[in-house]
């Protein structure tokens, strides 16, 4: 626990009662993760926010100690530690490795790693701790700022029926699914045409439109618009090339404002391109950006497009290296055959 701000955090299988001095309370049954297949968590943004200002009004309105308590269940333990990890990160000004050793402290064991939105085995671990480096990188570049957030957008257009929406970095980066000739329902499923997104974009700032999956609307609907579209085709569930991953980090460094970028769902190529984005200008790690966009739109980035963007962790850092190396060729020709391969992608 924290004792300096009456905070504490523990595992309990029954709700004890509160007393003069402390007040219990748990998030397990109120911030329900809505899983796509066996994934579980993280919590998404406006269940972080919405937890955090929670917090923040016990903490402010008694001098009681604060107990967040939670079961046994191992996923609601991971998703409760990720929420007051998180407050302790944006609130408290906590370091992540702090936060995440004073979680651990008193559990009798850590806790399990998050998954991606996908059947089968997982071949990449997410945990606790990369959240909230996540969430705190993303707080230090100026993306994740609670004063500015406006939660009811998030829950509003994140909906599948009002144009299943996030923004990954507010202001430059959207992800959406993939718009359709015709506004229908498919299914019990609603589907949009793009003019469905012409006031959205227009009223914050998105300028070009960057399509990954293959064409089901006409590009030029949203040209006649005045919007610039760009198709950078790759499979569904498959890495992109080095091709696909330069021309992507030009479109965004060179768009006067934001971009809007689709696949068909806007999960798995959608979040992995972004993750190169953030990984290029921000400097997250892999697991970090996998965090931080998950956080921002759940089940993003899936099989092996997560070990596609820890191999790419390496040209970040051979990257720096080279901008602090007065002779670029010479250090690019002592790097091997696999670190060159990585490396052009980010020159």
């Amino acid at each position: 626990g924290w004792l300096k701000y009456r905070l504490y955090f523990t595992a309990l299988r029954v709700k004890p009662k509160n007393t003069a001095s402390t007040h219990y309370f748990s998030s397990d049954e109120e911030f329900v993760y809505e899983s796509f297949y066996s994934d579980f968590g993280p919590l998404n943004l406006a269940m972080l926010y919405r937890y955090c200002t929670k917090l923040h009004k016990k903490l402010k309105s008694s001098r009681k100690r604060v107990v967040h308590f939670t079961g046994r269940d191992p996923k609601k333990r991971a998703n409760a530690a990720v929420l007051i990890g998180g407050y302790a990160v944006i609130y408290l000004k906590m370091g992540p490795d702090e936060v995440y050793r004073s979680l651990t402290s008193g559990m009798d064991s850590g806790f399990i790693c998050f998954r991606d939105a996908a059947v089968g085995e997982c071949s990449f671990s997410l945990s606790v701790l990369h959240c909230l480096h996540g969430i705190h990188k993303a707080m230090r570049h100026g993306f994740l700022d609670f004063d500015k957030f406006n939660v009811e957008d998030y829950e509003h257009y994140e909906r599948v029926e009002n144009g299943d929406m996030n923004w990954i970095i507010q202001g430059k980066l959207l992800a959406f699914c993939s718009p359709h000739h015709h506004s229908k329902t498919d299914n019990g499923y609603p589907l949009h045409a793009p003019e469905a997104y012409f006031r959205f974009f227009r009223e914050h700032g998105v300028t070009d439109v960057v399509r990954l999956n293959r064409k089901l609307y006409d590009a030029r609907r949203f040209e006649d618009a005045g919007f610039t579209h760009h198709d950078l085709f790759f499979l569904d569930g498959s890495t992109p090339s080095d091709l696909i991953v330069r021309r992507f980090l030009h479109v965004c460094e060179s768009a006067p404002g934001a971009v809007a970028v689709h696949c068909k769902a806007g999960l798995g190529r959608t979040g992995t391109l972004i993750g190169c984005y953030l990984m290029k200008h921000f400097f997250f790690t892999a697991a970090e950006a996998i965090a931080w966009i998950r956080i921002c739109r759940p089940g993003s980035v899936i099989g092996p497009q997560q070990t596609f963007l820890q191999s790419l962790q390496a040209s970040v850092t051979l990257h720096l290296k080279a901008k602090t190396c007065k002779t670029d060729l010479r250090f690019f020709l002592t790097l091997s055959p696999c670190c060159r391969h990585f490396f052009i992608v980010f020159l």
